[in-house]
């Protein structure tokens, strides 16, 4: 039977009982569906109820055939090996006894002779060219993610739940989750932000506050039919403010009629100019018809207000995220960083940087590239001070801003504003407050503890941090920004990056944001 899942009537609730997933009726086939929604919709979520980590609050989920998920942050700990994440140290405890004659006839019937071939197989169709007792420590993280990756092609699943698999990863380990979806047969569920591999999907499931939307196709199929959906809704929405604003206008003429008639029929009352009982008559009759006028008018009105409340539905209400970065006025020609047969790394391992010259001047966008492992961000932490080279010469002659995909430089025990004003220590509360605003942390969001922000809304924390202040830092140095971002969120950095009037020295392995970033030159740390 093909593999397949269903969702009935799902629904659960954030901790404190807010709703996250409501009454969601899905079903998923042996296809490839890419799940997205701006961060905190739920994605996670979903794929730990389908995948059985989380029991519903209502509703069901049924599935055929063997699950097995990858999720973002369960790829094992550091002194765990390769067979501990494989979950198969047991079985290769076995096959060494057999080797050594310890097991027993019994035991004998239960090893599995092809399983260390079937492990070496797995890992290097991920790029890794290790054995089953490396310890996961000795791993980068991207390493580890391709690990975690081998494990769920060395289990087969008939279904494949995948959370932000392409995070961490270089272009060949990028490559390799695009290799394996694409031979893929069963049935994949990936939530992810990274538009390369979405475009790989057979369908796309939307996550917004209304619910759960499909659409056939790939990310640029979804794109094209989403914009001209919200572009119809919008239409709509106009149609019925302006149907609600005429009922409003035509109400308001016929109330002022009638005060007008009513006023002077008092003054005729006052003068007597027809008998009373005339004059009664005539009062009543003009209570009824503007009692029924009334009525019409609130019909009118209350219709207006559900065609209008109908077309609001159709839009999810969330306040346009934008990212606002001030000018530096960086002159074109000032030396910004100059890096002099720069070697460095951490003794006693071999320096992974060596004899490294790099001069950086005016708004000039540099991207850092290489594989994992090559010394990228080690050599970020050279630049900025964070370890010392062991030869060479580091200048670094303007501020800078060093933003990395954990955001570090925030403490989780302290509020946004707090953290702002920790880093940024000349800013007031009011200046805080404007450039998290800057940043779509408005109001009360500003007063947020760090530590429960989820990856992204972190990451944009860091970046007003980093960025809000007035005047802000000439150098910008990212390091892989876009790997906890949901898509809303990459857009808008991408659009304050091309603002954007410093300079900016960059790691990232996502191919659609260097297109976007448009670097003036590239550094090969792997060449």
């Amino acid at each position: 039977m093909p593999a397949s899942t269903s969702l009935s009537g799902l629904s659960w609730p954030t901790p404190d009982g807010t709703p996250l997933l409501t009454n969601l009726t899905l079903s998923f086939g042996s296809e490839r569906t890419g799940l997205v929604g701006r961060n905190g919709a739920g994605k996670s979520t979903l794929l730990r109820l389908i995948s059985g980590d989380l029991a519903p609050a209502s509703g069901l989920v049924r599935a055929t055939g063997s699950i097995a998920m990858m999720r973002q942050d369960a790829i094992g700990q550091p002194y765990d090996t390769i067979a501990d994440l494989f979950g198969v140290r047991p079985a290769l405890d076995l096959l060494d006894r057999a080797e050594a004659g310890l097991a027993g006839e019994g035991e004998l019937a239960d090893a599995d002779w092809t399983l260390p071939a079937r492990i070496e197989g797995a890992l290097l169709r991920c790029g890794l060219s290790v054995g089953p007792q490396t310890p996961l420590g000795t791993l980068s993280g991207g390493q580890r993610s391709r690990a975690a990756l081998a494990a769920l092609i060395l289990a087969e699943p008939d279904f494949l739940l995948l959370d932000e698999p392409t995070n961490n990863l270089d272009r060949a380990g990028r490559k390799a989750v695009i290799d394996l979806l694409r031979g893929w047969t069963g049935g994949a569920i990936v939530a992810s932000h990274d538009r390369e591999l979405l475009e790989e999907m057979d369908a796309i499931v939307e996550l917004t506050s209304l619910g759960a939307a499909r659409y056939g196709g790939n990310y640029s199929d979804f794109r094209q039919r989403k914009d001209t959906e919200l572009d119809a809704a919008a239409r709509e929405l106009a149609h019925a403010e302006k149907a609600r604003t005429e009922a409003a206008r035509r109400a308001q003429q016929a109330s002022e009629r009638k005060a007008r008639k009513d006023s002077a029929g008092h003054r005729a009352w006052a003068r007597g100019d027809q008998p009373k009982i005339l004059m009664d008559a005539a009062k009543g009759r003009a209570e009824a018809s503007g009692g029924a006028g009334a009525r019409l008018r609130d019909a009118r009105r209350e219709a207006a207000e559900e065609k209008l409340s109908a077309a609001r539905e159709k839009i999810e209400i969330l306040q346009p995220l934008r990212m606002d970065i001030p000018p530096t006025s960086l002159a074109t020609g000032r030396t910004v960083l100059r890096l002099e047969s720069v070697t460095g790394g951490y003794p006693p391992a071999p320096p992974l940087i060596r004899d490294l010259s790099l001069n950086i001047a005016g708004p000039e966008r540099i991207v850092i590239a290489g594989p994992n492992g090559s010394g990228k961000t080690t050599l970020l932490k050279i630049i900025t001070g964070q370890i010392p080279p062991q030869s060479g010469l580091v200048e670094l002659s303007v501020p800078f801003a060093l933003l990395d995909q954990h955001v570090q430089r925030l403490d989780p025990a302290l509020s946004l504003r707090d953290n702002f004003r920790r880093l940024n220590p000349v800013a007031d509360p009011h200046m805080a407050h404007a450039a998290l605003a800057r940043f779509g942390f408005r109001a009360t969001d500003a007063l947020r503890c760090a530590g429960e922000l989820s990856g992204g809304e972190r990451l944009r924390a860091g970046l007003a941090c980093a960025l809000g202040a007035t005047p802000p830092p000439p150098l910008l140095i990212l390091d892989e920004p876009t790997n906890h971002l949901d898509l809303d969120g990459i857009a808008a950095l991408e659009a304050a990056l091309a603002a954007y009037d410093g300079a900016v020295l960059a790691i990232s392995h996502d191919t659609a944001f260097l297109g976007s970033l448009a670097p003036d030159r590239t550094i090969d740390l792997g060449a």
